[in-house]
């Protein structure tokens, strides 16, 4: 018996035909694929849920990155501190003083250098009198003959050990305040020394100490030449002259009675900050009205060259160690992450078993990595920060930190994390899932 015919619609599908999508169901199978996607949200949060479940290692993977990054922001902090110290004392023993000399000048077939100009020897008066001077002093060394020395002892023993002599200087009164010296011991002589042409000398201390003397009330002589020069002070300090420490002083009066000195060879000017062009232009005029280009002067620049040298010193070595120190910190996420891979073998073999791709097991450690790496990064820059700040206040000094050392620190951090779970991760993409869940 056939069954009757039953015409079918234009509107429905034949049974042996797949049913046409209508508008509604095209938007919504878009809609379903995104949703089954494993999205970087997932990613992220598969890596960071594995984190603290083991916090006592996260604490001791964190603690390696954040010595390292502390180290690191901690010795650069350092470095710029201590560089800023020392310039600034170079910056304020220079910034405030002014050195004239006679201009050098090629003389003669052979080209001997010789001095173009001579410094009066009331230098000292007469730019004392411009402003921003403070004080101001000649200097000459003197330069014995040969076979000549200074000694404590007046009579030469032929089969002593020969000893280098101290150098000997002429200076005029107001050498301790323009040198900015201090007294160990004794006077330092005045005008009426000078005038008067005095046998007396004043000691460095180096000096004093290599001749044995240690106290001028017991009025002790060094002999110059022979000469005997009464020693009535033992001076130190000299922050702008420190070769004074090894020195005999003498007079210029004396100077020039004695040993010929025809002139002083520097004129020494202590100035306020800032006047050093000024003065320097000013000074070789008033010195020289008629000459001034046979003089010259030398005013402080904007920066002292030895400490920047100094400067450059020392952040090399402090950033060679906080490298080191870094290096160490990445050694421990690698390690950590690497024991991290061989411990979840299992896990890693049913994620690929699932549907996890090579690429999102290995994207899931290495992310693991980076925010263990950016963690350790941003608590190892704060505390390098502090560490910087409480030595400085405990050393009396100015602490100065870079910001963007600080960010970088954090930053580098995450890099550090990133460069240490390659191979781990690289590792874990290579794990076979039959193995794996055998294994397992």
């Amino acid at each position: 018996m056939r069954l009757p015919f039953r015409r079918r619609k234009k509107s429905e599908a034949p049974e042996g035909d797949a049913p046409k999508k209508d508008a509604a169901t095209a938007r919504l199978v878009p809609a379903v694929k995104h949703a089954d996607r494993f999205t970087f949200q997932d990613l992220v949060a598969e890596a960071t849920a594995d984190i603290g479940s083991r916090p006592a290692r996260l604490v001791m993977t964190i603690l390696g990155t954040v010595l390292g990054i502390a180290s690191l922001v901690a010795t650069v902090g350092f470095a710029q501190t201590a560089a800023a110290q020392i310039a600034a004392q170079f910056d304020g023993a220079a910034a405030t003083q002014v050195v004239v000399t006679a201009a050098q000048a090629q003389s003669g077939s052979e080209n001997r250098t010789v001095a173009a100009g001579r410094l009066p020897w009331d230098s000292p008066e007469r730019v004392e009198l411009l402003a921003g001077v403070e004080s101001a002093t000649l200097l000459g060394e003197l330069e014995l003959a040969e076979g000549e020395t200074i000694t404590a002892v007046p009579v030469n023993d032929p089969s002593a050990a020969a000893v280098a002599s101290p150098r000997l200087f002429g200076a005029s009164p107001d050498l301790l305040d323009t040198a900015e010296g201090g007294l160990v011991t004794g006077r330092f002589f005045d005008s009426g020394h000078d005038s008067r042409a005095d046998r007396v000398a004043v000691l460095g201390e180096r000096a004093a100490e290599r001749m044995g003397i240690n106290r001028v009330d017991s009025q002790p002589s060094v002999f110059i030449a022979g000469v005997a020069y009464a020693v009535i002070g033992i001076v130190d300090g000299m922050e702008r002259r420190s070769e004074l420490q090894d020195a005999v002083i003498i007079p210029l009066g004396a100077a020039r009675a004695d040993f010929g000195l025809a002139a002083p060879s520097e004129l020494a000017i202590r100035i306020v900050v800032g006047a050093g062009p000024q003065v320097a232009e000013q000074s070789v005029v008033a010195l020289q009205p008629d000459d001034p280009e046979s003089l010259e002067a030398r005013a402080p620049s904007g920066s002292s060259d030895l400490s920047q040298s100094v400067q450059a010193d020392v952040n090399v070595v402090f950033l060679i160690l906080g490298v080191i120190a870094l290096l160490a910190g990445g050694l421990g996420i690698a390690n950590v992450t690497l024991l991290s891979v061989m411990e979840r073998v299992g896990e890693i073999g049913l994620r690929r078993a699932i549907g996890a791709t090579r690429r999102q097991i290995g994207a899931q450690f290495m992310v693991e990595s980076i925010v263990i790496g950016f963690i350790g990064g941003l608590i190892g820059s704060a505390l390098g920060v502090v560490a910087v700040i409480i030595v400085a206040i405990v050393q009396g000094w100015t602490p100065v930190t870079d910001p963007l050392v600080a960010t970088a620190g954090a930053l580098l951090g995450a890099v550090v994390g990133w460069a240490s779970g390659w191979y781990p991760a690289r590792r874990a993409t290579h794990i076979e899932p039959v193995a794996a869940l055998r294994g397992a």
